[in-house]
């Protein structure tokens, strides 16, 4: 089965850094650039996984982060921030409102993988 991976950043770069190394994986790749385009392609894409980052136009990952656990009552699907903001409240903001998993920028593709096959592993137990 081939996971869908949902990666919303507006750092162009960093969706063309993760974006072949993730396919090359057999992850099926969604992304968006902005908050408002990554909660259209929440109910668009139906990801198993979503990636996100905190600072971007539009809407920031907290607003995303808590319409997805909030107003669309989606509590299950792992959330992993990864951000520049790296700042202890930023991280225990995160945590606080649900986020499942936290990497600070610049991190290595392989310390993405580890995050999305930790989160993977996990999949059953939240499911059920």
């Amino acid at each position: 089965m081939a996971y869908k991976l949902l990666l919303v950043d507006d750092d162009i770069e960093i969706i063309d850094a993760l974006k072949p190394p993730l396919q090359r994986e057999g992850y099926e790749l969604c992304t968006a650039l902005d908050g408002e385009e990554g909660l259209r392609m929440v109910k668009e894409c139906n990801p198993d996984i979503i990636l996100l980052d905190l600072l971007m136009p539009k809407l920031n990952g907290f607003d995303v982060l808590k319409e997805i656990r909030t107003n669309m009552n989606d509590r299950w699907r792992p959330v992993i921030i990864i951000s520049t903001s790296s700042d202890l409240a930023s991280v225990k903001k995160s945590y606080d409102m649900e986020a499942d998993h936290y990497l600070a920028k610049p991190c290595s593709v392989e310390t993405v993988l580890h995050g999305i096959k930790t989160m993977i592993s996990l999949l059953p137990a939240r499911i059920k």
